[in-house]
């Protein structure tokens, strides 16, 4: 498969590390820092993204369903999707605390948050102190509220990932420990995705065709587990098939493509390593509704600049 990058002759690299493909979509909706009297309370409601709660000052009553947790400066509450909750202050002075929503679309990430059974995270425990650092950069991002708008949104994404990655460790850490089966399911999961990322990035030769040459059979014997193990386990973890994701894989790996007017087509279908161009034009189509040919059309016209007065 065709890959973002053009790797040097064979022989003339004395070292190369390859990072997977990144694909994540986070949505940040609603992140607000707000500073409230003692008599402040906001009423029950729910939302359709994750939240996570933060006090920086003073003390938070939240009630989440049929639980109640008192939260000081320094604690950490992440609220699921759907989950009635309310909030008062129970401060002497008053309440400061950051509030942020998001929508992610990695399964694997959904999965360990939808599996956690701890909603709140005291200041004093290490994932606390670990997310602290990253709420500050939250913090500080939004708070430049009269730099460039692009420069300020890509500081809260930049952020809101260094956030992430430091909550996806404290998750895996806690599956772990609390099951360490479901805890290896999602590492098998990952050495499959990564196998599959793999032949979408690397470039194949007339003899390596994505149909007949090293597929699910391949990846299942190099783990040591049989192919129905192998989709099952995938399955579980990213909700999709291995074939199904390595169809995505392959789709967003031909768009990127096409959307080069230097490249024809039929050089399009070699390089992703298909026997010709019809062969690819059938598989694109029942992928995505549309032609290769149809696409191209389409992302050139969207890339044009505008006329004039228009």
């Amino acid at each position: 498969m065709s890959t973002s990058f053009i790797s040097p002759e064979w022989g003339l690299s004395v070292s190369e590390t390859v990072c997977p493909d990144v694909q994540t979509s986070v949505n940040l909706l609603g992140i607000h820092m707000r500073e409230v009297s003692r008599d402040w309370e906001c009423p029950s409601h729910a939302h359709h993204q994750y939240e996570i709660n933060y006090v920086l000052q003073g003390t938070q009553q939240m009630k989440i369903g049929d639980y109640s947790y008192v939260q000081q400066a320094g604690d950490l509450v992440i609220l699921p999707p759907g989950v009635n909750h309310m909030s008062r202050s129970i401060s002497e002075g008053t309440l400061v605390y950051v509030c942020i929503h998001f929508e992610m679309n990695d399964r694997v990430f959904l999965s360990l948050l939808e599996r956690t059974n701890q909603l709140i995270f005291r200041k004093n425990s290490l994932a606390a102190r670990q997310i602290e650092p990253c709420i500050m950069k939250l913090v500080q991002a939004a708070e430049h509220g009269g730099q460039h708008m692009i420069t300020r949104r890509i500081r809260l994404q930049a952020a809101s990932f260094e956030l992430f990655s430091v909550l996806w460790e404290i998750l895996l850490n806690e599956a772990a420990q609390a099951s360490p089966s479901t805890y290896a399911h999602m590492e098998l999961a990952h050495q499959i995705a990564a196998r599959l990322q793999a032949i979408v990035s690397r470039n194949l030769t007339e003899e390596e065709r994505p149909e007949s040459h090293y597929g699910i059979d391949d990846i299942a014997a190099e783990l040591g587990i049989s192919p129905s193990h192998c989709n099952r386990i995938f399955h579980q973890v990213f909700a999709i098939s291995p074939r199904s994701y390595l169809s995505n894989l392959v789709l967003h790996k031909s768009k990127l493509l096409l959307a080069d007017p230097h490249m024809s087509i039929q050089d399009i279908a070699t390089t992703l390593g298909y026997r010709d161009i019809a062969h690819f034009s059938r598989q694109f189509k029942r992928w995505s509704g549309i032609s290769p040919s149809h696409y191209r059309k389409t992302q050139l016209h969207m890339s044009q600049p505008l006329e004039a007065g228009v």
